[in-house]
This record gives structure tokens, C-alpha cells and sequence, in this order.
């Protein structure tokens, strides 16, 4: 078993042995160009939550207004920090995700990027045209232990806006269909991996009080809207062609 996946891991290797500057537009290497969205969208997310209100006050005199984004159904989730664990596997479990499509499944990892790239990018257009915030973060942690501190250390980091849709929903979204749809990861036990964990990072925004319930209807709205444009109609316009 060890020696089989050795196996892969350098067929895989070798398929981007001939991978040079000069190459990358070939069709066998074009979909890295795909990666270049991460830190676009990062400097564009980084400029909405610390430039733009910045910006708005120095142009018009005046605070920039956010949305408060809240659901009464929040008010009966309680805060439970144990969800840190999940909550913060949602890196691991996008990363790892990229770097498996990478060497094993290069049009699962196009699926993945392009469900990315059309979800995140109408997030960004969405905390544009309609800044949101959500106030639902306790004033003080009920608790000290470990996770409370990761917890307190996460609120003093990451602000509590532009976050509906929530970003890490998307992600996870992403992630869980680029590995149900993977040809390589049809076993059962893969599948229930990718649903729990999305479920469990799901639950952990909501739990973590990092967001609504209403962030969470958002991004499942969004994902459906893109869906069909990544996984239906390019699969249909093969066919059509096949016929």
C-alpha cells in the first residue's frame, strides 16, 4: 500500500517535471494561473476590511454604515468553543484540497478553482455594494481554557464585518463538491468526509459567533446559483460535442 501510493505521489510529480516560465500557458499547464485568485482576493478582501471604512470617512465626512446582519434564530445557538476545532480545519481543509487536485486531479482542481474564483468574487461585489456586519459576539467569553484564548485571539484579529455571505461556507462549499465530483475519490468514506466536515465548519461560524444563521443561507444561496455553471453546463456542452 505504502509503495503504491509512493507510486502516485511521483507520477504525479512527474507530470509537471516540464514545468518552466516559458510553458505555463501550454494547455497542460494553463490551470496554475488559476492559484493567482488566492492572493488577488486576499488583498481585495484585506482592502474591504481595513482601507474601505478608512477611505469612506476621509471622502465623505462621514462613518461608513454597515448592515447588521442577524437572525432571531441566533439568539438560541449558544457559543460553544469546542468549535474552534473545526472552525480553523477549514485552512487545512482548503489547502489540502488544492494541493491533491494539484498532483492527482487537475480538472477537479479547475472545478474547484473556478467554483472559487465566481463565488468569492460575487462575495466581494456583495460586501461592496452592501457593507454587513454582525453584532453577535459576547462581550466577554464565558469561559478560560484553550479555546476561549484561540477564541479571543480570533476577535482581536478578524473583524466582525463583510460577513454575508459567509467566506468560510463558500470555502467549504467549494471544497466538499470538488471532491464529490473527483474521480479519484468515489469510495464512501471520502464522501462522508467531505459532507461532515463541511457540515461541521458550517456549524462552527454560527457556534464560534462569527456569524448568522442568515450568512449561512446566503453563501448555500450563492453556491446553488454557481453550481449549475461549473458542474452542469460544461459537462453537458462535452456531450453535446460527443454527439
Amino acid at each position: 500500500m505504502i509503495f503504491g501510493m509512493k507510486k502516485k505521489l511521483i507520477n504525479a510529480l512527474l507530470y509537471y517535471k516540464d514545468l518552466r516560465p516559458g510553458n505555463l500557458r501550454s494547455p497542460k499547464y494553463k490551470h496554475l494561473f488559476l492559484l493567482l485568485f488566492w492572493p488577488a482576493f486576499g488583498l481585495v478582501f484585506m482592502s474591504l476590511e481595513r482601507f474601505a471604512p478608512v477611505i469612506w470617512e476621509a471622502v465623505t465626512g462621514s462613518p461608513l454604515v454597515y448592515y447588521d446582519i442577524v437572525s432571531p434564530l441566533d439568539a438560541h445557538i449558544p457559543f460553544c468553543e469546542v468549535f474552534a476545532i473545526p472552525y480553523y480545519f477549514w485552512f487545512v481543509f482548503l489547502i489540502g484540497m488544492i494541493l491533491y487536485s494539484l498532483l492527482f486531479d487537475v480538472q477537479a482542481f479547475r472545478n474547484y478553482m473556478w467554483f472559487v474564483i465566481l463565488t468569492y468574487s460575487a462575495t466581494a461585489i456583495i460586501y461592496i455594494l452592501f457593507p454587513n456586519m454582525q453584532s453577535l459576539r459576547p462581550t466577554e467569553l464565558p469561559r478560560e481554557n484553550l479555546f476561549t484564548m484561540i477564541i479571543a485571539g480570533l476577535y482581536e484579529f478578524d473583524t466582525n464585518t463583510n460577513v454575508c455571505p459567509s467566506i468560510h461556507v463558500l470555502g467549504s462549499v467549494a471544497v466538499c463538491l470538488a471532491g464529490l465530483h473527483s474521480e479519484r475519490l468515489k469510495q464512501l468514506g471520502w464522501k462522508l468526509f467531505f459532507i461532515i466536515s463541511t457540515v461541521l465548519i458550517t456549524l462552527s461560524t454560527v457556534f464560534l459567533k462569527q456569524h448568522s444563521v442568515i450568512d449561512i443561507y446566503a453563501a448555500l444561496a450563492l453556491s446553488a446559483l454557481v453550481y449549475p455553471l461549473v458542474y452542469i453546463l460544461p459537462r453537458r456542452k462535452k456531450e453535446k460535442k460527443k454527439e
